[in-house]
């Protein structure tokens, strides 16, 4: 289980992240999104003890990370694939994290296949790795300890249509046998075909967090775009339809299609998109969360 309460983090004057809690619970993978500078990486610096916070608690396994005796059986982290030492092969790389966590090394070799990096990858120096065979190996890093729990930033960076298919298939199986999976990625579709659970963060604070059916099926509303979206966003306010523009330049309004159509019709706006919000699935949740707290952000 991962807990975080309360969490904050300042840099002099800049709030990097403010007042952020949720849980993920066992046997879930909970989809942590938010735009980039939204606060994701340093709430997870946080949560496994490398960045200090300025107000709140955070847990792992029932305890702050920094208190968990030999924490790579326990916890796996990927934060950062090119982090590894550039120098050494993909299996002494492993080889050498099953030695400090007192793992059998034979390990090594074993997850070596599990994530599909062949013999003849895992004798290559680190520094010769594409980014998609980075994070295969930080994977497997994460996974050599045998942890419970799992944490991981963005580990679909780089990856193929296929790795990106094995990557969902390893975290699903994962959850099912138990598992905690705290997953960041800017990936949406992917994140919406495996979280159970989602936590949107937005400007440092959280914006919408809960079972994933659930706030997927209260996406409602309509999205609508134009060739000009100022035109449309006057045309909408004309007629007593707010909404922010995303960073399409779509608008996702609490009005039903016909309305938002005539709005549109009446300021002779062209649109180039007109649906249910709801159909764009978590993509047009995350546009019109974000857009929102954009929007608030600029009033303020």
């Amino acid at each position: 289980m991962i807990e975080v309460h309360g969490l904050g983090k300042r840099y002099g004057d800049v709030a990097a992240v403010q007042d952020v809690s949720f849980r993920c619970e066992p046997g879930t993978v909970t989809g942590f999104l938010g735009p980039n500078g939204a606060g994701k990486s340093t709430t997870l610096r946080m949560v496994c003890g490398l960045t200090p916070p300025t107000t709140g608690t955070t847990a792992v396994c029932g305890v702050p990370y920094r208190r968990i005796a030999n924490p790579g059986r326990h916890v796996g982290v990927l934060l950062d694939a090119s982090a590894m030492h550039p120098g050494r092969s993909g299996r002494e790389t492993l080889a050498l994290t099953a030695r400090v966590l007192g793992v059998d090394t034979a390990r090594a070799d074993e997850l070596l296949g599990r994530v599909g990096l062949p013999a003849k990858a895992a004798g290559r120096r680190v520094r010769g790795y594409s980014l998609g065979m980075r994070q295969r190996l930080g994977i497997a890093q994460a996974l050599v300890g045998d942890p419970g729990v799992l944490i991981l930033d963005e580990p679909a960076n780089g990856l193929d249509p296929e790795g990106i298919f094995w990557m969902r298939t390893l975290l699903r199986e994962f959850a099912d046998r138990g598992g905690t999976v705290l997953l960041s990625s800017h990936l949406l579709r992917e994140v919406e075909a495996v979280a159970d659970r989602i936590v949107v963060i937005a400007g440092g604070r959280i914006a919408a967090q809960g079972d994933a059916r659930e706030l997927l099926a209260g996406t409602d509303g309509t999205r609508v775009r134009a060739a000009d979206p100022a035109a449309l966003g006057a045309a909408l306010a004309a007629e007593g339809i707010t909404g922010a523009p995303d960073t399409t330049g779509a608008f996702t309004v609490a009005a039903d299609a016909a309305a938002v159509g005539r709005a549109a019709a009446a300021h002779g706006v062209a649109l180039l998109e007109l649906r249910p919000a709801a159909d764009g699935g978590l993509e047009a949740l995350f546009l019109s969360l974000t857009a929102r707290d954009t929007a608030l952000e600029t009033a303020s």
